[in-house]
């Protein structure tokens, strides 16, 4: 696994989590129970601090920072999907961040908000609770629903589920 101290700061993780070895967890970053770090994910506590909590998963090339002497939070079951940025925010448990969007400075997702694919949460943007915002800028355009939580409960199992497969299952052929 790529899992760095920097200086003074060293990562911390949670039992049941895996990173991937081509991934890099650097520094001054916690990760709770059962989190999965996608091959090629960057989550870098180098100046500031990150914390992701338990369940949550960091797909492929996902970047995750926070500016200096500041913070990024990820709460509980959160998705994080292939190649987003995520910069110095707060992200609420069970939020959806969709593939390849950005949330960048001093944002707030809320709990079960839901960005959409390639949006853009600008700076001190706030993604009000069970909302979709879509586009760049990301702006609000429904709120979720029963279903769609439904839906999203059995998508959230699966990379825990990996978490736990991966350290027994995987085998590199090179």
């Amino acid at each position: 696994m790529g899992i760095y101290r920097f200086e003074d700061r060293t990562p911390v993780i949670g039992e049941g989590s895996y990173v991937f070895d081509t991934a890099a967890v650097v520094g001054d970053v916690t990760l709770g129970k059962d989190v999965y770090v996608g091959p090629g994910a960057v989550i870098r506590g180098d100046y500031g601090k990150i914390t992701i909590g338990d369940r949550s998963s960091i797909e492929e090339n996902v970047v995750i920072h926070a500016r200096p002497g500041e913070k990024t939070v990820i709460g509980n079951d959160v998705t994080i999907g292939h190649g987003c940025v995520i910069h110095n925010t707060t992200i609420d448990d069970l939020a959806v961040i969709g593939m390849g969007s950005v949330v960048t400075d001093y944002s707030h997702v809320k709990r079960w908000g839901v960005v959409a694919e390639g949006a853009v949460v600008k700076t001190r943007g706030v993604v009000e609770e069970e909302m979709i915002v879509a586009g760049i800028p990301a702006r609000p355009i429904k709120k979720i629903d029963d279903g769609f939580k439904e839906l999203w409960l059995k998508f959230k199992s699966n990379y825990p589920d990996l978490a736990h497969r991966y350290p027994e299952g995987i085998e590199r052929l090179d």
